[in-house]
């Protein structure tokens, strides 16, 4: 079965124009290599690019690479008419036996939605919810998103909805829906490092970790301001904040501008795999109180490294927290309860789970999710090949 991939190339998003790899999301890239273990399937990744990029025409035996330039005329204000019209020529030579479009936050959907071949969307976001929870202005991105979104949704066969939360938001708006979860990155699942042990004369301070961009729906002040209560109280830990801070947001300028009087806390920008997974390893928990979360996969992530979940479970983080060992799940909102609930376990000393590895192996590995991707392939096809 010949697959093509419409997915987002981070280096133009990134402004990474000189690096020769194309980077893609955690999801698409945990997802290309399940794929690419399964003996049918060749992989065509098609992306559109405002820069003209260096790529390799091939990036794995069964894996080949597009990189179409797009000039930024062709983008969001209009529609992705150019993006659309540049992705149907090079299908048109692939000839794919079914299109998937990844992510409707920039042109892969509606790509995929007006291929002109069998295809399916996943949502990484959901631009609707998006832009209501940011109140975006008409004309704004979130708000012209969110129109495309509800556009390409009606002209594709089916949505993959990486959450319950995800499928409940769109059912209403496409011809049929599946649960699939977003896979988790291989690299993740090796075991764990033991992380540093206490002794009475010198216990460790614990390490809390909180992941994603600084933006006013991941509410990373409104921890801090939790995190400063309870430093003040006494209690010893670090706090550290991963993920890109924009400057020039408002909402990332504050949280800037606090960090110089807390020494307790740190921040650094997004990390690659290796150096995220060491962060991972010596930390004691995952702080997350992102106000909406169509999957979460930095808490699966944080799980398959065994760290304790503190935290809302908003969205689809509800579906990677069910059955796992000693999450404390807040109802969205809950500062008090979040400060309580740290407050307790910090107390005796912060004690991680030991097996939440293996609960996230069974769901999110990327072997289990390329089958379960095959199997709806195979559905659309055989689907249409009946009319």
């Amino acid at each position: 079965m010949k697959i093509a991939l419409l997915t987002t190339d981070n280096r133009w998003l990134y402004r990474q124009h000189d690096q020769v790899t194309p980077s893609f999301g955690m999801a698409p890239e945990a997802l290309i290599s399940g794929l690419a273990a399964l003996p049918e399937i060749e992989i065509h990744i098609v992306s559109c690019t405002r820069h003209p990029l260096k790529s390799p025409e091939q990036l794995g035996p069964k894996i080949f690479f597009h990189s179409l330039y797009v000039p930024k005329i062709g983008w969001l204000r209009m529609g992705y008419l150019a993006c659309i019209r540049a992705v149907r020529r090079r299908l048109r030579v692939i000839q794919p036996d079914i299109v998937h479009g990844h992510g409707t936050e920039f042109e892969s959907a509606i790509c995929a939605a007006h291929s002109g071949f069998p295809n399916v969307i996943t949502l990484l976001g959901i631009m609707r919810e998006m832009a209501k929870v940011l109140k975006a202005r008409p004309g704004s991105f979130y708000w012209l998103a969110a129109l495309l979104e509800d556009h390409c949704l009606r002209r594709t066969a089916g949505v993959l909805c990486n959450s319950r939360f995800t499928q409940e938001k769109v059912r209403h708006r496409t011809p049929q829906t599946w649960v699939v979860p977003n896979a988790v990155r291989e690299v993740f699942f090796d075991t764990p490092t033991t992380p540093p042990t206490a002794t009475k004369a010198t216990p460790p301070t614990p390490i809390l970790l909180n992941i994603g961009s600084v933006s006013a729906y991941k509410r990373q002040n409104e921890l801090l301001d939790v995190a400063e209560r309870l430093h003040a109280s006494g209690l010893k830990f670090e706090l550290k904040f991963i993920g890109l801070a924009t400057p020039g947001n408002p909402y990332a300028d504050r949280f800037l501008a606090r960090l110089p009087r807390l020494p307790f806390v740190s921040h650094h920008d997004f990390l690659p795999a290796t150096e995220l997974i060491a962060q991972y390893d010596h930390a004691s928990a995952l702080l997350h109180v992102s106000a909406i979360e169509s999957f979460g996969l930095v808490v699966a992530e944080a799980l398959c490294r065994n760290l304790k979940f503190i935290g809302f479970s908003s969205g689809g983080v509800a579906d990677i927290l069910a059955g796992v060992e000693s999450a404390e799940v807040l109802a969205d909102g809950d500062w008090e309860g979040l400060h309580t609930a740290l407050d307790r376990w910090l107390q005796p000393g912060a004690p991680r789970p030991r097996a939440t590895i293996e609960v996230m192996r069974q769901r999110y590995h990327p072997s289990v999710i390329a089958q379960r991707h095959l199997e709806i392939y195979r559905e659309v096809l055989n689907r249409i090949g009946a009319k």
